[in-house]
């Protein structure tokens, strides 16, 4: 019984040229996220700076308590505070709501959390804090204060 030739074609496909070609293609995807208003938010923009992304709900008193002091935060150069509306309100309600609450820092029309592996909250306000290199360094829960965020960033 004979054999066919193999081709040298095969090993150019070889399981570890194609990891190695994934990999190197997930490098090039840049990770975006769309704005209540539609507009994306490029994370790898906010790289240098602390992130603080905020779930919050309508019908969250302490969420809403804290909206004065993100807004505080959102305007240091340092800081950029992102909102998710824990109860998924899109669009133009997400646009109208947040303007009738005071939000001026960046609504979030989805979850960023399912990209980077975060679970969602199970209480509320609930804030993740990224480092200016883009891990997570924590997540805490309860309305947060500009000085409390102010003492954790360094300024």
């Amino acid at each position: 019984m004979q054999y066919p030739a193999r081709s040298r074609c095969r090993t150019l496909f070889s399981p570890l040229v194609v990891v190695t070609f994934l990999l190197a293609l997930s490098g090039c995807e840049k990770v975006a996220f769309e704005q209540a208003q539609g507009e994306p938010v490029e994370w790898e923009s906010l790289r240098g700076q602390w992130v603080l992304v905020n779930y919050w709900a309508e019908w969250c008193k302490p969420c809403l308590e804290e909206i004065p002091e993100l807004n505080k935060l959102d305007r240091n150069s340092r800081i950029t505070v992102l909102g998710v509306n824990f109860d998924d309100i899109k669009g133009q309600a997400l646009v109208d709501l947040g303007e009738s609450m005071g939000i001026r820092y960046t609504m979030l029309a989805e979850d960023p959390g399912p990209e980077f592996g975060w679970k969602t909250p199970v209480a509320l306000p609930a804030t993740f804090v990224v480092d200016p290199e883009g891990e997570l360094l924590e997540t805490r829960f309860g309305p947060q204060t500009e000085a409390e965020v102010r003492e954790l960033t360094g300024g």
